[in-house]
């Protein structure tokens, strides 16, 4: 399916807020965000992805659906997925363009050739591994993602198919979001605990790093530096974790203790941008770590949770805003002065 719509169904340069000394300040949008509709309705749209041609993936869990938009045109065209009801939640593309997704309601990974529309299932025999969660690909190629529910971490190699799983020292830890460090590990949050875990390549033995008490981080971004940020959402919070010291360091977030930060990622400025989900609107927030300030910016139809976001090699950021049914493109000042 492919559909045609306007450049944007939502496009907005909104005032920014500048908060220093915790005094609210007037600032200069810093931000623009533009919105499209998916065509499907209530597809829940969860989590983007960027291509190397610069399209926008995105998985549309309700809808059993991938999606695609072209941020030029505002082309969008969808691909139906081959097992009914497959609940596709994450998704990464790959350097040859092929789509990666996990089924979070079937228990499978999946690829997507978006040439052909052919959509291939990887399957286990490991009960415990039943809703997969967010996917990472590493530098040589291996596929790990988070099992949410089944409390595992899980590993699979494309060329051969096949799959193994680690279960997390914690129990009920909740693996959710994923990242590879700066040392090619992968690190995830562990959402049931105030934990970050990581995973050893070769061993697939797990070491935790503790956060303050009552952390509870869900999605997690490596900075330049090699440090990892990452969206406390019980306690409002921005968190850093040094991996080489296990130092933690926190911000406050600007919407306060409930404002519930989720989706993160980083720009190659070093900048650290998130989504507050527990304010209306919801926000998109950038942290700059060498001021300490942040600036605040709703987002136009008010984002209805936007659970994940990826920033671009250009240093934009895509992002899925569920609960309206759409995608952002959010282009930073400083990314439009480069074009």
């Amino acid at each position: 399916m492919s559909l045609r719509f306007p450049r944007a169904m939502w496009s907005a340069v909104l005032p920014s807020v500048l908060l220093l000394g915790g005094v609210a300040l007037a600032a200069k949008a810093v931000v623009e965000i533009r919105e499209f509709l998916v065509p499907s309705p209530d597809a829940l749209p969860h989590d983007p992805a960027v291509a190397p041609d610069g399209a926008l993936w995105t998985a549309e869990q309700h809808a059993n659906k991938l999606g695609r938009l072209d941020v030029a045109t505002g082309q969008f065209r969808e691909y139906p997925l081959t097992t009914a009801d497959s609940g596709p939640h994450g998704l990464v593309v790959d350097p040859a363009g092929t789509v990666w997704f996990t089924a979070n309601y079937k228990g499978y990974v999946g690829q997507l050739d978006p040439q052909t529309g052919k959509v291939r299932e990887f399957r286990w025999n490991d009960a415990r591994a039943g809703d997969p969660h967010t996917p990472v690909f590493d530098s040589s190629g291996i596929l790990w993602f988070t099992v949410q529910r089944g409390n595992v971490i899980g590993r699979l190699d494309p060329r051969t198919g096949s799959s193994r799983f680690v279960e997390v020292p914690t129990p009920k830890a909740i693996p959710y979001g994923v990242v590879i460090g700066a040392d090619g590990a992968p690190y995830f949050c562990e959402f049931g605990s105030n934990k970050i875990g990581r995973v050893d390549p070769s061993t697939m033995t797990i070491r935790e790093f503790v956060l303050p008490e009552g952390a509870r981080p869900r999605r997690i971004a490596l900075a330049p530096d090699g440090s990892l940020y990452y969206s406390d959402y019980a306690r409002g919070m921005l968190g850093r974790l040094d991996p080489s010291s296990a130092r933690v360091d926190e911000w406050r977030s600007p919407g306060g203790p409930g404002s519930r930060p989720y989706g993160i990622a980083t720009t190659a400025d070093g900048l650290v941008w998130y989504s507050e989900s527990g304010v209306q609107p919801n926000t998109l927030v950038r942290f700059d770590p060498a001021t300490k300030r942040f600036e605040v910016t709703p987002i136009p139809s008010g984002g209805g949770v936007v659970r994940n976001m990826v920033a671009t090699p250009k240093g934009e950021l895509y992002l899925a805003c569920s609960g309206v049914n759409r995608v952002a493109v959010a282009v930073p000042a400083t990314a439009k002065e480069s074009r």
